[in-house]
C-alpha cells in the first residue's frame, strides 16, 4: 500500500467518530477536527524511526496522536513497534489492504511499564552466577559467556586434571552446585559419562578448555 492508499481508511474512521477530517495540513498527514478537540495521525508504508520522530513532534500540537501503516508483518515485529509507541504516548492504527479495515492497536497516552518481578529474579540470579565481567566488551570471538557456561568450565578444568570422577566429588571440589546435571545434559559436547554417576572429559571439552583460555 502507498501512504495515499491509507488515507481514505483513515479519514473514514475519523469521520464515524464524529470528526472533521482534512489531509496534508501544515506539517501533519492527516488532521481531525472535533470541536474543540484535535486528532492527528501520520502515514507511513512501515514502522520506521522518522515515523516515530514525526509523531512525537506532533505531540507537541495535541495529546492525540497515532502513527498508521498497512496491516501485516511479522506478529513479533508489530508487537515490539505497538510497545515503543505506548512507551512514546503514541496511537498506532494499521489499515488492511484487501478491505480497508481499520484497527486501533494502541490509543495515545502516558505510559508506565509494568514490572516483573520474574523476570528481574531470573536477571539478579544470572548477574550473581556470572563471575567477574568476561563480556565487557561485547560477545568474546567464542559467543557470550554465560554464567552455565562459565561453570561447564570449571567441571572441565576439574575432569582435565584430575580425570574422570564422580558429579558429587566435582561438585564440592570444583565448587560447582549443579555440576552433576551440568556433566549430565552435556549441552556442549564436552563431557561423556563413563561409568554411573561418574563423568569424563570429551576432545571437545578440551578444546572448550582451549578456546576459552584464549578469550
Amino acid at each position: 500500500m502507498r501512504e495515499s492508499d491509507l488515507y481514505p481508511p483513515i479519514k473514514a474512521h475519523l469521520q464515524r467518530q464524529g470528526y472533521d477530517v482534512k489531509g496534508e495540513v501544515g506539517a501533519a498527514d492527516v488532521v481531525g477536527r472535533r470541536g474543540d478537540d484535535l486528532i492527528v495521525v501520520e502515514l507511513k508504508r512501515g514502522f520506521s524511526l522518522a515515523l516515530f520522530h514525526q509523531g512525537i513532534e506532533r505531540l507537541a500540537l495535541t495529546d492525540d496522536v497515532y502513527i498508521a501503516v498497512p496491516a501485516g508483518g511479522r506478529a513479533k515485529a508489530l508487537k515490539a513497534n505497538v510497545n515503543l509507541a505506548r512507551r512514546a504516548g503514541l496511537g498506532v492504527m494499521t489499515v488492511r489492504a484487501r478491505d480497508g479495515f481499520v484497527e486501533v492497536l494502541a490509543d495515545p497516552g502516558p505510559y508506565a511499564a509494568r514490572k516483573s518481578k520474574k523476570k528481574k529474579t531470573r536477571l539478579l540470579r544470572a548477574f550473581d552466577r556470572l563471575q567477574g565481567d568476561p563480556n565487557a566488551g561485547g560477545a568474546t570471538r567464542h559467543g557470550i559467556v554465560t554464567g552455565y557456561r562459565q561453570d561447564a568450565v570449571r567441571c572441565a578444568r576439574f575432569l582435565a586434571i584430575h580425570g574422570p570422577s564422580k558429579g558429587a566429588k566435582v561438585k564440592d571440589w570444583a565448587e560447582v552446585p549443579q555440576a552433576t546435571k551440568i556433566m549430565a545434559d552435556d549441552h556442549y559436547g564436552w563431557f561423556e559419562r563413563v561409568a554411573r554417576g561418574v563423568y569424563g572429559l570429551t576432545e571437545a571439552g578440551r578444546q572448550g578448555l582451549a578456546d576459552y583460555g584464549e578469550d
